[in-house]
């Protein structure tokens, strides 16, 4: 066994070569090379940090874009289930008002759902629209 003070990795990556190319010379086949005791610079110690934060970060991003995922579908399951039944938004609305109530610091502001349908909403932004103009 060869112990190889300080030496960089290119070098370490040289004599592992010129090891395995001598002994398959004489027949013998090596299995392993360990290094031990290897003791990084600080700014190489700083690189890989970055590298595995980078990683991590990277990891959280998809594992939370995958719960957005599967929300989205199990929301659109609901939706759908909530459409088969002729009161099925407005049981969820009044639970949902319920839930929203329990903490004294909300201010529920009741509006009616006809208020917020696609047409009205149009006529409203159109009607703004024209007011503009004609000021």
């Amino acid at each position: 066994m060869k112990v190889l003070k300080s030496a960089g990795f290119a070098l370490i990556l040289v004599a592992r070569a010129r090891v395995e190319h001598t002994s398959e010379e004489w027949g013998i086949e090596i299995e392993r090379v360990e290094l031990q005791d290897i003791i990084l610079p600080e700014n190489m110690k700083r690189v890989m940090a970055r590298q595995a934060e980078a990683e991590r970060e990277r990891r959280a991003v998809v594992i939370k874009a995958e719960g957005e995922l599967q929300a989205s579908a199990k929301l659109m399951e609901a939706s759908s289930k909530l459409e088969e039944s002729r009161y099925g938004y407005a049981l969820r609305t009044l639970s949902t008002i319920s839930d929203v109530s329990q903490d004294a610091s909300n201010t529920v502001i009741f509006v009616p759902t006809e208020a917020l349908s696609p047409e009205l909403l149009a006529a409203g932004v159109a009607a703004k629209a024209s007011r503009k103009e004609s000021s």
